[in-house]
């Protein structure tokens, strides 16, 4: 089962980043900053919603099995 989790490859916080892991692990993060960074612009809100999620969100498990 698929969960939502920030990422370990974080810039900031993960949050993006696992939002993109969640919807299609195999799209580049990048469009998804871009994207948050341009509804931001509009809506500043997301900051406080990014905060949010930054504490709400579980990092993700790391496998260190190889």
């Amino acid at each position: 089962m698929k969960r939502l989790t920030r990422s370990n490859d974080k810039l900031v916080a993960g949050v993006i980043s696992g939002i993109s892991n969640y919807v299609n692990p195999e799209l580049d993060p990048v469009f998804f900053r871009v994207a948050f960074a341009f509804i931001t612009i509009f809506q500043p809100y997301m900051i406080l919603i990014y905060l949010g999620m930054a504490i709400i969100l579980p990092l993700e498990a790391v496998n260190y099995s190889k």
